[in-house]
């Protein structure tokens, strides 16, 4: 006798966002983990996997705007270190049969780009982690998403360095220009007058991109908040030009002078002596060294009848090239 195999009813049908992930997270059933501390999983955090990680770090690239220009790096310990050389390696002309003598060697500086530990503690009932309708993984991805987006982008621009990174206002900042300055001290232009732009504002702006060297304007762009950018996007030229481009489509970018402009409102407004303007090669200029992996520790018992969810990754940054980034300080000099 033939055996027909049919479908199970809905209500029989395994729910797949009971598997795995979710599980642990709505009842906190053991599942395949890694331990954090490196002694026991009961001690410790559980790695995210790889599928949430994921989603984490696309949504901090939306929006966090300092990640998505910068050069980001996975490291796998807090001690990472990058060389960077100041300076070429000289040369020298000789004739055919003349003598070469030893030329100087580069002058190599090591960055070190302070970290800290960025922490998020979302809670939830256990009524909601009941409910099968409910995204749990979505809802955690963003809830983290949002609150470490908030905290690395104010580092990014405005960090101290101490147990967190270091932002990229926050270095020594100089008029000189690049190869007179101090390594690590960035140059800035000044507005012309104080907590304002001068009289042609455009031509500031060239100033401001020209400052950079041929070699860094490919991939720069400009840096600033939205009220900052409110105010450029009403310029005019002489001739009576807006110098903001709209995008002719979704995919190409709005530019000013030919650059793309990117918004951080952890930029600070226009005020006196605000570095309210930055322009650069990020790629080249900013360095965030990060784990690659998110860990996660699940309370259901601290705070009942709400489940904490305490997820940590240590993350770090630093300016790398001063040369790659430059400012607009709002003075008068």
């Amino acid at each position: 006798m033939d055996v027909v195999e049919r479908p199970a009813l809905d209500g029989a049908r395994a729910n797949d966002r009971d598997m795995g992930f979710g599980q642990f997270v709505r009842t906190g059933t053991v599942m395949e983990m890694k331990a954090f501390t490196g002694v026991t999983g009961a001690e410790g955090g559980y790695a995210v996997p790889r599928e949430i990680d994921a989603a984490i770090d696309r949504l901090l690239v939306s929006t966090s705007p300092i990640r998505s220009i910068a050069n980001v790096v996975k490291v796998g310990s807090a001690g990472y270190r990058k060389l960077v050389t100041s300076g070429g390696t000289p040369s020298g002309w000789a004739t055919e049969a003349g003598a070469r003598p030893t030329t100087a060697s580069p002058v190599f500086q090591e960055i070190a780009p302070p970290s800290g530990e960025l922490y998020a503690n979302p809670s939830a009932s256990q009524a909601m982690l009941d409910d099968a309708a409910f995204d749990v993984e979505e809802w955690l991805a963003g809830e983290i998403a949002a609150e470490f987006a908030r905290a690395e982008g104010q580092a990014f621009v405005n960090g101290n360095g101490v147990n967190r990174p270091k932002g990229f206002l926050t270095g020594p900042v100089t008029a000189e220009a690049d190869a007179v300055r101090a390594f690590g001290t960035m140059q800035y232009l000044a507005s012309g007058a104080a907590g304002d732009f001068a009289a042609n504002p455009d031509a500031r702006l060239i100033d401001l991109v020209h400052s950079l060297r041929a070699p860094y304007r490919q991939g720069a762009c400009f840096v600033m908040n939205a009220a900052t950018l409110a105010r450029i996007r009403k310029f005019k030229t002489a001739d009576g030009a807006f110098v903001w481009q709209p995008g002719l489509s979704q995919a190409q970018p709005q530019t000013l002078l030919g650059y793309p402009v990117v918004e951080a409102e952890d930029m600070p407004d226009i005020a006196a002596n605000s570095l309210s303007v930055a322009f650069g090669n990020f790629r080249l200029g900013y360095l965030i060294a990060e784990r690659s992996e998110t860990a996660i520790l699940r309370d259901p018992y601290s705070n009942k009848p709400f489940v904490s969810f305490y997820a940590n990754k240590r993350i770090g940054g630093a300016v790398m090239n001063a040369e790659a980034i430059k400012v607009m300080k709002f003075s008068a000099s």
